[in-house]
């Protein structure tokens, strides 16, 4: 089903036409005339069954006898087809909040999830004919997408090596995007924006994991202070044998670079010992 346009003509024009055909049959009738007055008063009637009203951002179904023969966007008063059934769709950008729901994600791991999903109705014939109640439809598609996305990405990880459902938000709504938007083309529905609007492992899980996060965010802080500590030490080793500051064999090397990973990777203020002799007594 494809949205095409109504016959439709200016209300004003119509209305204007009724009224005279309104005014012959009262003159018809006065002068007797009744065939006239009969045929001035039914084209009134048949006229008069085709006045709508279209509201801005509206689009108006035309069906006669079952069968559908356009619709109309053009706002304010028009006349269209007689004696048909006329159903009012709306195309105003419209907002629709998920329900928090309980999914799995890629990991196995039950998570909660919710998102907002921003839509508004391009093909008003699609929205009547081809499915049934579109706003529930897009509701329930909304729902089966999201859990399709949550499933394909893990809550969380600290490894960068992949998109993350919190830490990759942006990514992760445009492809719940790309992914409802095929869902609800068959309803004539076009899908402006989705963001995620809740996200959290579930109750039962969320103390467990919470520990997992946090040991494994310390992991990855003390890994990458490790290597910045090998770094620096690497770095002034050479300084101090380029510069020629201090000859250092193999022993007192090793020392050196002992002493000052340990400062730099303490977690406390390294207290120094003042050696007064030498390294070997």
């Amino acid at each position: 089903m494809q949205e095409k346009n109504a016959w439709s003509m200016n209300g004003f024009v119509g209305i204007i036409l009724i009224a005279v055909l309104i005014a012959g049959v009262v003159f018809s009738f006065v002068q007797q005339q009744f065939v006239v007055g009969g045929i001035c008063l039914v084209i009134a009637i048949t006229l008069g069954s085709g006045i709508t009203v279209v509201q801005p951002n509206q689009s108006v179904v035309v069906i006669f006898l079952g069968k559908y023969m356009g619709s109309i966007r053009r706002e304010g008063i028009v006349i269209t087809v007689p004696f048909t059934i006329r159903r009012t769709i709306s195309l105003r950008v419209r907002n629709f909040n998920s329900k928090r729901l309980k999914v799995n994600d890629v990991n196995g791991n039950p998570i909660e999830i919710a998102a907002v999903i921003v839509f508004k109705v391009v093909d008003a014939a699609k929205a009547v004919f081809d499915v049934d109640r579109y706003e529930q439809f897009v509701e329930i598609q909304s729902e089966t997408a999201i859990r399709a996305v949550a499933t394909k990405y893990p809550y969380d990880t600290f490894e960068n090596v992949e998109l993350t459902l919190r830490g990759n938000a942006e990514e992760v709504s445009n492809q719940l995007a790309t992914e409802l938007q095929e869902r609800l083309d068959v309803a004539g529905v076009e899908v402006i924006e989705t963001r995620l609007t809740h996200l959290a492992y579930s109750t039962e899980i969320a103390q467990a994991m919470l520990q997992r996060q946090q040991a494994s965010a310390i992991i990855s802080a003390r890994r990458q202070i490790v290597e910045g500590a090998v770094g620096m030490v690497q770095d002034a080793i050479e300084r101090i044998e380029k510069e020629d500051i201090v000859e250092l064999d193999d022993e007192r090397r090793v020392a050196m670079i002992n002493n000052l990973l340990v400062a730099i990777v303490s977690d406390h203020g390294a207290q120094p010992v003042i050696n007064t002799g030498s390294l070997y007594q």
